[in-house]
């Protein structure tokens, strides 16, 4: 099987992801310097963890004073699924890719990183997935900070509607899959009204905004991959 190893190619398939990364980012950079990080802690956090709904569910936490249980938690139920990709991915991997380029490949696959890897016809080498890790590290990174500076200069009040940004983004990635897939639909119907429970109810909106999320999010997927599991045509075309 060839292997797709070219440097540029790679730079060149990684650059709309970089793109799509720049507006992203610049909307957690707004959203985490509103919570109270300074400049430097957010763009840290970007370029060392490249995870935009782990970053947005530990910022709260940072900012709320949450334990690192709870931060750790959080973010192995919400990245886990970036260990089932780099096990997928790894079936894809080229000769040329040795055990250290695997632990920095894993860095920074993301779901798109991961799309474009998988869809290369043929192996892929070290050299064209360096080339394509780097510059969505760059626009996740870089994104940051200028939407970090800008919080640094803008009203308060800008600050917080520019932070809505990251949730709108969310949104707009749940929604289309929810309105074609129902089951996908009802779970997240179950994750809102828990997430109500926990912000209204007496004893439980005490509970920190860290485990409130893993208790949801672990919640709904169970109950609906015991009710709706997903077949094997469903994962074929997911």
């Amino acid at each position: 099987m060839r292997e797709v190893n070219s440097f540029a190619k790679g730079i060149r398939d990684g650059l709309p992801i970089c793109f799509g990364y720049l507006s992203v980012a610049f909307a957690f950079g707004i959203f985490a310097m509103a919570h109270g990080l300074t400049i430097f802690e957010s763009v840290l956090m970007s370029m060392t963890n490249v995870t935009s709904a782990g970053q947005l569910a530990a910022v709260p936490i940072i900012a709320g004073g949450g334990t690192l249980i709870e931060l750790a938690v959080s973010q192995l139920v919400i990245n886990l699924r970036y260990a089932l990709m780099s096990v997928s991915l790894s079936q894809k991997l080229g000769p040329s890719v040795r055990l250290l380029d695997r632990f920095v490949i894993s860095f920074v696959n993301t779901d798109e990183v991961f799309a474009v890897a998988s869809s290369q016809e043929g192996t892929a080498g070290r050299k064209y997935l360096y080339g394509l890790i780097l510059t969505p590290f760059l626009g996740w990174s870089a994104g940051t900070l200028l939407g970090a500076a800008a919080g640094e200069f803008l009203p308060g009040i800008v600050i917080s509607a520019l932070g809505v940004a990251i949730y709108a983004m969310f949104i707009a990635i749940v929604l289309p899959k929810a309105k074609k897939h129902r089951p996908t639909a009802i779970c997240v119907l179950i994750a809102i009204a828990l997430s109500c429970v926990f912000t209204y109810v007496p004893v439980l909106k005490d509970v920190p905004s860290g485990f409130t999320v893993i208790i949801c999010a672990v919640i709904a997927a169970a109950v609906m991959a015991i009710a709706a599991p997903v077949g094997e045509e469903e994962e074929d075309h997911a």
